[in-house]
């Protein structure tokens, strides 16, 4: 079986910059075991297993391995896999429906005059519990900073669009790009908590017309921190729309983000919010992406 396999980095036009990704584009007849080890020869945070056999209610199916474990989905990985998609199959524009382990999810192929664009629509908006008491002790002691390091006005919150990321608001750029975590401290609280991400994040980002700079750790499945991350930057939209940090609009809130810059990767992603008078009702993310490498893969 000859696999065509690319790497691809999302969230940005620069070569080895932004998130990168592997994409295994004829996914069809490989084992869940197969996909696994092929995600750990990998060994980015996240490689997207294109199915191309549809259903009723959807063009293609996509899995995502970490190097450790399969995750119900993934944002750079979603915007890899239909830009690697989109490229083979000589789509300009249009609208791919994915199934995936988050449910069945439109992925959209814009033209923004960099190139292909790819706007990922994120599944549903749950709210989880708010980290307080010896649990926020806890996770300050694993991100190393203390409780007059975080905005006073946000909760620390587990919030998903999908595969759910703790969001932890600081006060200061210099801070979030000088942090350490004690992974091991991190590793047990996402047991505890059922949550194995940690979005840090600044209003403070120090670029124009950029509203947010952050870093996202996730030790407890292998990946110590990712570099841009859309199922962090998607419950962000909402959880800023939830409490009041954003404004509501119907026809869709648009910010944008960067991060990766302390590993030396850095990403941009627009967030687009969607929401009712009460409150944000649905995320997409956006990006746009190249091509590190193309090459085949034979499995005997």
């Amino acid at each position: 079986m000859k696999l065509i396999v690319y790497q691809v980095d999302s969230f940005t036009t620069t070569l080895f910059e932004g998130n990168p990704a592997g994409v295994v584009l004829n996914a069809d007849g490989l084992s869940e075991w197969q996909m696994q080890q092929l995600a750990r020869e990998m060994n980015k945070s996240e490689t997207a297993f294109i199915i191309n056999k549809g259903g009723d209610d959807y063009d293609i199916e996509v899995r995502f391995f970490t190097p450790t474990r399969e995750v119900p989905i993934c944002g750079h990985a979603t915007i890899a896999a239909h830009f690697v998609y989109a490229l083979e199959k000589g789509i300009d524009c249009g609208i791919i429906i994915q199934k995936t382990k988050a449910g069945v999810l439109p992925v959209e192929i814009v033209n923004d005059g960099a190139g292909k664009r790819v706007v990922m629509t994120q599944a549903k908006i749950e709210y989880g519990a708010i980290i307080a008491g010896r649990q926020r002790e806890r996770l300050l002691r694993g991100l190393n900073i203390g409780s007059a390091d975080i905005v006073d006005d946000l909760p620390i919150q587990i919030v998903s669009t999908g595969h759910s990321k703790v969001m932890i608001p600081v006060r200061g750029k210099r801070l979030l790009d000088s942090m350490a975590i004690d992974s091991g401290l991190l590793c047990e609280l996402s047991n505890e908590i059922g949550c194995n991400g940690y979005y840090v994040f600044t209003f403070d980002s120090q670029e124009k017309n950029i509203l947010i700079s952050g870093r996202m750790f996730a030790p407890a499945i292998g990946v110590d921190e990712d570099p841009v991350t859309g199922n962090a930057n998607g419950p962000l939209g909402a959880y800023l729309t939830h409490y009041g940090k954003i404004e509501k609009s119907k026809t869709g809130y648009t910010f944008e983000i960067k991060q990766g810059e302390a590993m030396k990767r850095k990403g941009y992603m627009k967030v687009h919010v969607f929401s009712n008078d009460q409150d944000a009702e649905l995320v997409k993310i956006s990006g746009n992406a190249c091509i590190a490498f193309k090459t085949e893969i034979d499995i005997c």
